[in-house]
């Protein structure tokens, strides 16, 4: 009685480069969308500024915001202590339009397998 011998080839799969670099923008952009709705709910919350976690997350943020810092003719509405940031607002619109026209640019140079 003979047995045959099969060779099986194991395949581990994981995602394509292109849905890696689609992965990877969509973490980024994830951090920094993050970052300036925190800004937003401190700013309007009247956050302590002097506390060193308000202050960083300000920081940071701020860098994200400084690119759309005079798009409108107001960058803050005040009532009382809260600030409604306008500008963190249009740059969080903004850095939603960057992400999805880079999104859309990983897509189109995405290989799939036939």
């Amino acid at each position: 009685m003979a047995i045959e011998e099969q060779d099986v080839k194991v395949e581990t799969t994981g995602p394509s480069n292109g849905e890696f670099a689609r992965r990877i923008a969509l973490f980024a952009f994830g951090i920094v969308q993050g970052l300036i709705a925190l800004r937003i709910v401190l700013l309007v919350l009247d956050a302590r500024e002097a506390n060193g976690l308000v202050a960083g997350i300000l920081n940071v943020s701020q860098v994200f915001v400084a690119p759309f810092d005079g798009i409108l003719h107001t960058n803050a509405l005040h009532a009382g202590g809260s600030i409604l940031d306008i500008a963190a607002v249009v740059a969080l619109v903004g850095w939603t339009i960057v992400e999805l026209l880079v999104v859309a640019a990983i897509g189109i140079f995405r290989r799939e397998p036939a």
